[in-house]
């Protein structure tokens, strides 16, 4: 081989800076605990299986030899495995009942206990993975606090109340009768224009105070259309089963046991004794809620009224956010129906109704415009009719807003509106007619072809001709408004009639009574928006006289805006007894001590509501265990939830607690978060971008699933659930699994004794700030951020720990206890990944899902600082070293590349230190040091830090945008360690030894770089610099090496 040059005496000058990273440090010399003994025979089974075993019988080899490729459909072994574990740890977990929760004989004392619940989905199908990553900040939350020892109680239940499954079950018994059975439905295209009304409809609803994403709710809900057989079709059930749905109550039975399995393989840490589910059929359940709804009546909470409602005509009753397929959140809008009077003689098409009085009506929002009515405008081609309102009057108008009015009480009919005749608008031009307030006593019916009888369309027309396409066009919007003369209402003065100089807004109510009164007008009231309801027919509003709970009542709202500042956000539910009753059984069948009749009124107020003693047939000893268990667990901590629930659900939620429990026992914390996309796309079964979580569990396992799902997102907006993270987390765990047991394997060939090295030192600190970290972010209920440093953080604190060790080999104590941190950080997001490390691999005493979160010592920040230093250092070194071997130049711009010169290997190195900051560093941190607050660890605003900068000798030399690019990197990077360790990050010196740092690294810096020989020299030392000999010169140039 040739031999490699040597610099000799000269040696490779490196300059080293004073920049640096921060890493984490952790308690020295862990011990690893003893084996132990199995307690139970599952356990037994579970420890005796070697996880090398398993792998083997899996992939017909090792870990090792599977598929590197995440997304490599052709082997599952790795899948297959974490499958066959998690059933194997769930059987494990059941049969040591390690999720059933009993509460304490005295009250809970601070953080003893973790209550936290979630709004139960709705039955009317399969759960997807948007159940899922609601369903989970929940799920990690309360297995955090239970691997941080507290008492966790997670109950689940199962929602069947309100409509949507008496719809689904209506429509699938019409599609029977219609197409037969099984039903062979029509071609595809048929079926377009459908979907095309209900996007076009939602395409611009946008409710006030509501979150809006590229589509509404209700759009996304809808899809492309679908027949109810192929809906249920599409979850794997044959024709003969199908055909049992047309019974409401069959959805019941059905889909709350398959959601109840599911949850369990996801590895949901819920006490299943206590789930239920909702309606009549569960007793129980059914009195509970009957007592609430007395209690509230009795506190004047629950009234009867006649109010204006959104109403399905097919059910027979008003149609709830919940129970509609399109339209969530529209409410019905009033308007003046304005009654111009035909003046007769009338015309042949309306010469039947000679004898009565004709109207044709108009809706207004703004009746005191109607003193300057010169015409009225009708559509040529439109359709009209003249509709009976009572035995005297007629109004002619549209057959929807006919069928309106009929459901309002204006209908000789009720419900049924009645057409005297059919009409055209060409039939009314010309019309004579007298309107109520017009300064003109006869004014006439024009033709105009831009009149919209459906008033749904006249915004999105606005919109449509300013161009408008977000509510970011705010100069487009506002000429809207101007347009829609929302301008005159605000500002205007009323200068004709009996209320002149009036300003408009006082004069329009007072204009409004004034037409009610004479008659000569009639309120009105229609949809907002189109809606749907899950029946499928179109909804109207309707005047009801029905029961209403009085939200927004003022002193009850009060109390509930007392609640809410007292929570860390909204929550919900008050259902913590069940299994008491239940005896276990969701659907209250099973034979208990407790029948449903004697849950009276006076039984509920003694559990809730601090109620006296009562005599009952009940027995003293278990209305007692009621009363301790609610008083046990409530408040609960927190309530997680989709943000789509926060106007409606968890808003009632505050206002129930607040009416119906004394303070101490009102909400906690609520916690909201958006809903969930599929790889950046929204979920839909109609395009096939879609989940159930059963299958998201079989193609990934449970715990890559959660994994992913801990990645999607923490936010209030739209996260998303990326698979090639699912399918990489598969990786991620096996790999993980089959590295810790080489590991063990060869324990005897790790370094023993204490931690020594600076690899050490640092790879220590690294794992003391993962968990702080991680402890901060799980306590947040941000578990993007949990991830990352319970995992990927500590990931590659190992790595680089294994690549500083090289030949000295890395130190057993401190692996062990790198995997022992690891696996209880990464406990709530992957526990049954976890449990199997614990049990099989470290051969750990106890559950590790109950293990305790693992001590740290005082993170150190310098010590990261000084090994971020380390490790930019040698990577400038690198690229230095490349170049002087190479010899390489950019030739100047235009001019043709220098041939390559001879490679020069170096074998010596010169690494020349400079501990303190000169020139332009030197002048930011001075300014820095002026600008920051070493109490609130703030600085002052970047301007007044650039106008700082000005006046520096950088700052005259220099124009400010070359002073930005040279100098604010630098002052980022300062400002960020400043606020991290304090006002010492800004010293002209770093807060360690540059030297010391790099002369204890020389054995990994001689091996990265590949050289023979380090030496660590001061730049100052005059000396010291000779030794550079003929390289001298690359001592004045200014290589940059962070610092």
């Amino acid at each position: 081989m040739p031999c490699a040059r040597s610099l000799m005496a000269a040696g490779l000058p490196l300059r080293a800076g004073s920049r640096g990273l921060y890493m984490r440090g952790t308690r020295h010399g862990y011990s690893r605990r003893a084996a132990r003994v199995a307690s139970t025979p599952s356990e037994a089974k579970f420890l005796n299986r070697g996880i090398k075993e398993v792998v083997r019988s899996i992939c017909c080899g090792n870990m090792g030899k599977m598929s590197s490729n995440p997304d490599e459909p052709k082997s599952r072994a790795r899948t297959d495995f974490l499958l066959n574990n998690e059933a194997e740890v769930q059987m494990f977990w059941d049969e040591n009942k390690v999720f059933e929760a009993d509460p304490g004989n005295k009250p809970p004392s601070p953080g003893e206990k973790f209550f936290g619940n979630f709004p139960y989905p709705y039955m009317n199908g399969l759960l997807h993975l948007g159940h899922a990553f609601s369903l989970s900040k929940l799920e990690f939350g309360a297995a955090y606090h239970r691997l941080h020892g507290s008492n966790v109680l997670l109950p689940f239940a199962f929602h069947r109340t309100g409509m949507p499954i008496k719809a689904s079950a209506d429509k699938l018994a019409r599609e029977i009768q219609q197409y037969g059975y099984p039903p062979v439905f029509p071609a595809a295209e048929d079926c377009s224009a459908a979907v095309d009304a209900i996007e076009a409809d939602q395409a611009d609803v946008v409710a006030p105070n509501k979150f809006k994403g590229k589509k509404s709710k209700a759009t996304a809900k809808a899809g492309a259309y679908k027949y109810q057989w192929e809906i249920m079709k599409s979850f794997g059930l044959d024709d003969e089963e199908i055909a049992r749905f047309q019974d409401p109550y069959h959805w019941l039975t059905y889909f709350p046991p398959l959601a109840k399995e599911v949850l369990k393989k996801f590895g949901l840490g819920c006490d299943r004794r206590r789930s239920f589910i909702t309606t009549d059929m569960n007793p129980y359940y059914d009195a509970f809620v009957k007592w609430q709804m007395r209690k509230l009546k009795k506190l004047g909470k629950v009234v009867k009224d006649m109010r204006y409602t959104i109403y399905s005509p097919l059910d027979g009753q008003p149609c709830a956010d919940h129970d509609r397929a399109t339209g969530e959140g529209v409410q019905p809008q009033e308007y003046i129906l304005i009654k111009m009077e035909v003046i007769s003689p009338f015309p042949p098409k309306l010469k039947a109704l000679e004898g009565r009085k004709v109207y044709l009506a108009a809706a207004t929002l703004r009746p005191e415009t109607m003193y300057g009515e010169t015409n009225c405008w009708v559509l040529p081609d439109g359709m009209y009719g003249a509709f009976e309102i009572n035995d005297t009057d007629v109004f002619i108008l549209t057959a929807r807003s006919a069928l309106n009015l009929a459901y309002q009480h204006l209908s000789r009919v009720p419900e049924k509106p009645t057409c005297l005749c059919e009409l055209s608008g060409n039939d009314l031009i010309g019309l004579p007619l007298k309107s109520p307030l017009a300064f003109n006593e006869t004014i006439y019916a024009l033709p105009m072809l831009t009149v919209l009888t459906d008033k749904d369309k006249s915004a999105e027309k606005v919109c449509h001709d300013l161009k408008i396409k977000s509510q970011n066009d705010k100069e487009k919007l506002a000429e809207a408004k101007r347009m829609t003369y929302l301008k005159g209402f605000t500002d205007g003065t009323m200068v004709v009639g009996e209320f002149s100089g009036k300003k408009v807004q006082e004069a329009k109510p007072l204009i409004k009574s004034k037409l009610l009164e004479e008659g000569t007008a009639v309120l009105y009231s229609e949809p907002e928006m189109k809606v749907m309801s899950r029946s499928g027919d179109e909804c109207v509003v309707a005047l009801t006289d029905q029961w209403y709970i009085t939200y927004g009542e003022a002193e009850w709202r009060q109390k509930a805006v007392r609640c809410l500042d007292c929570m860390n956000t909204f929550s919900t539910e008050t259902r913590n007894v069940a299994h008491l009753l239940q005896n276990g059984n969701m659907y209250g069948k099973e034979i208990s001590s407790v029948r449903p009749e004697e849950m009276t009124d006076e039984v509920w107020d003694f559990v809730f509501c601090d109620g006296p003693a009562l005599k009952s047939d009940l027995p003293a000893a278990l209305l007692d265990k009621m009363k301790q268990e609610f008083e046990y667990w409530y408040p609960f901590d927190i309530r997680v939830s989709g943000k789509d629930l926060i106007q409606n659900h968890l808003t009632f939620c505050i206002y129930n607690h607040t009416a119906l429990l004394p303070e101490h026992h009102w909400p906690l914390g609520f916690r909201c978060n958006g809903h969930l996309m599929l790889n950046s796309e929204k979920m839909s079964e109609s395009t096939g971008n879609f989940l159930t979580l059963e299958d998201a569990i079989k193609k990934y396992s449970s715990d890559a699933t959660r994994f992913a799902l801990a990645d999607a997102g923490d936010g209030m907006d739209d996260a998303n659930f990326v698979t090639e993270i699912a399918n990489s987390a598969v990786m991620k765990l096996t790999k993980e699994i089959s590295w810790m047991e080489e590991v063990t394997a060869a324990e005897s060939k790790l370094r023993a004794g204490p931690p020594t090295t600076f690899a050490d030192r640092v790879f220590a600190n690294e794992m003391n700030i993962a968990i702080k970290e991680a402890e901060k972010n799980y306590n947040a209920f941000m578990f993007k951020d949990a991830l990352k440093f319970g995992f990927r953080v500590l990931q590659l604190a190992r790595d680089e720990y294994r690549l500083s060790c090289g030949a000295a080999g890395m130190n057993r104590d401190l692996l062990w206890r790198f995997m022992d941190v690891q696996t209880r950080l990464i406990t709530p997001i992957c526990p049954h990944y976890a449990e199997h490390v614990w049990q099989k691999i470290m051969k750990k005493e106890g559950i590790v899902i109950k293990a305790g979160w693992p001590d740290a010592d005082t993170p150190d920040p310098t010590l990261r600082i000084a090994n971020k230093y380390l490790q930019d250092s040698i990577v400038s070194m690198r690229k230095l070293l490349q170049e002087q071997e190479s010899g390489s130049k950019k030739p100047k711009k235009g001019a043709a590349p220098a041939p390559p010169s001879k490679e020069k290997k170096m074998s010596i190195g010169l690494i020349y230190v400079n501990e303190h900051y000169c020139g332009w560093e030197e002048q930011c941190l001075r300014v820095l040091q002026s600008k920051f607050d070493s109490q609130s660890r703030s600085f002052a605003p970047d301007q007044e830090i650039a106008e700082a900068l000005k006046g520096c000798t950088i700052g005259q030399e220099m124009n400010l945008k070359q002073v930005q690019q040279l100098c604010m990197p630098f002052i980022k990077k300062k400002k960020d360690e400043a606020r991290e360790v304090g006002p010492q990050a800004l010293d002209l010196k770093l807060p360690f030894s540059e030297m010391d740092v790099l002369r204890e690294n020389l054995e990994p810096i001689k091996r990265q770089l590949g050289l023979e020989q380090v030496e660590v020299l001061p730049a100052s030392d005059e000396a010291a610099r000779a030794k550079a000999g003929e390289h001298a010169s690359l001592l004045e140039k200014k290589t940059t090496i962070t610092r």
